[in-house]
């Protein structure tokens, strides 16, 4: 067979895979993107190993996720996002430092302590800095198979998810910056970084206006025309390119902005839905069965085996402890507090980032990897499942009758 066109057998391989266990997991009560997990798991090198990564899976992968969350943009109520701003900000502060400090003690607990500046501190920093960062597309899937995307408590989670991503591109340039490597690549300083999020920012809403006011002229002429969707796409891509390329900022970030900025559009559901279509056929299965692709279970000694479960477990307590516990003092009840500490759980991409980050600047052994990857895929399949059962035991609780005082 030519290897030139084994893409399409893969992309046909994933996506039947993806469709029949997501399909199947709905059956059985559970997310269907936890399904799509799994026929990856299934299809990769971890089990079956029929699919490999390439770079055309990737590429598709990304555009997945990208879209995933060009439509949480999409979707965001921005009154309740101005309500949710500054608390979010908080949560989101409380979820990049409890990990970062539990993380450090974790890799000094099993690899000796030593101290701060060394190379030994340096990698466990390493080690916190991968766990702070957290993947909110996972959670948007499922907030959106519950229809809670856009309530209170799913918007706080995608904006401090947001919010959470700019911190951790600030801190990761602070911890490749210890490391002392030329190979880092890291000469600018913590100054230029957040002189570029605040340009970002700044420039994305100032053009923002503009974009906003010449779709809504569009949209009033071109009423639910496919050229309005197309249009909204073509930003969204332009958006998250730019983020990443000259401002240093994730591009599912740029998405979610573009998505934000057009939220209000007339025609936002029939976008939304259009671009649906295209991310349910194809993009965002391939993407959350990439996640399952990525994982295998190779060279793992003893300790490492140890290690990598207490960095899952320890991963996931501190965003339950950081961001949740945030918002209890915050203000949120207790089960809304729950599900902000469960839907910030998720790690993706940017875990991935950071991990590959890691690599290249010597912070980060390639043993260590596996433990990066089984903590991605534990996240992302028991994330949609806790957060379907704190939702359904608030719904059985809302719908049972109260006990009165006897007539």
């Amino acid at each position: 067979m030519d290897d030139g066109i084994r893409y399409l057998l893969d992309l046909a391989i994933i996506l039947f895979a993806a469709k029949l266990f997501g399909t199947a997991g709905k059956k059985i009560g559970i997310p269907e993107v936890v399904g799509e997990i799994l026929a990856g798991l299934l299809v990769g090198s971890a089990v079956l190993g029929v699919v490999k990564e390439s770079d055309f899976l990737s590429k598709v992968s990304e555009i997945g996720v990208i879209m995933l969350m060009f439509e949480a943009g999409l979707g965001t109520n921005i009154q309740e996002l101005k309500k949710s701003g500054l608390k979010a900000t908080l949560i989101a502060c409380m979820g990049v430092l409890v990990p970062v400090v539990l993380g450090t003690l974790l890799f000094m607990c099993f690899y000796g302590f030593d101290a701060p500046g060394s190379d030994r501190f340096n990698r466990g920093l390493f080690i916190g800095t991968i766990m702070s960062a957290t993947s909110v597309s996972i959670t948007v899937a499922a907030l959106k198979e519950l229809g809670k995307l856009s309530d209170r408590v799913g918007t706080t989670i995608v904006s401090a998810a947001i919010i959470d991503d700019v911190i951790g591109i600030i801190v990761l340039t602070v911890v490749t910056g210890l490391s002392g490597s030329a190979a880092s690549g890291n000469t600018g300083n913590v100054g230029e970084v957040l002189l570029k999020v605040v340009l970002f920012f700044a420039g994305a809403v100032g053009t923002g206006f503009l974009v906003y006011r010449g779709m809504a002229w569009l949209d009033r002429r071109y009423s639910h025309q496919r050229r309005i969707p197309i249009i909204s796409l073509c930003y969204c891509f332009v958006l998250a390119y730019l983020a990443e390329t000259y401002f240093g900022i994730a591009d599912i970030t740029g998405a979610y902005v573009a998505g934000v900025i057009l939220c209000n559009l007339a025609d936002r559901d029939y976008i939304e839905k259009r671009v649906d279509i295209s991310s349910y056929m194809i993009f965002a299965p391939v993407f959350f069965a990439g996640i399952g692709l990525k994982t295998t279970f190779g060279a793992m000694d003893t300790r490492l085996i140890f290690f990598s479960i207490c960095f899952v477990g320890i991963a996931l307590a501190a965003k339950v402890i950081g961001c949740g516990g945030c918002a209890r003092l915050l203000g949120f009840d207790r089960h809304e507090s729950l599900c902000i500490g469960a839907g910030m759980m998720t790690r993706g991409e940017v875990a991935l980032i950071t991990a590959q980050k890691g690599l290249a600047v010597g912070l980060l052994t390639a043993d260590f990897f596996t433990a990066v990857i089984l903590l991605i895929l534990v996240s992302s399949v028991i994330t949609p499942v806790i957060l379907k059962k704190l939702y359904s035991g608030s719904a059985r609780k809302a719908a049972s009758p109260g006990t009165g005082p006897a007539k």
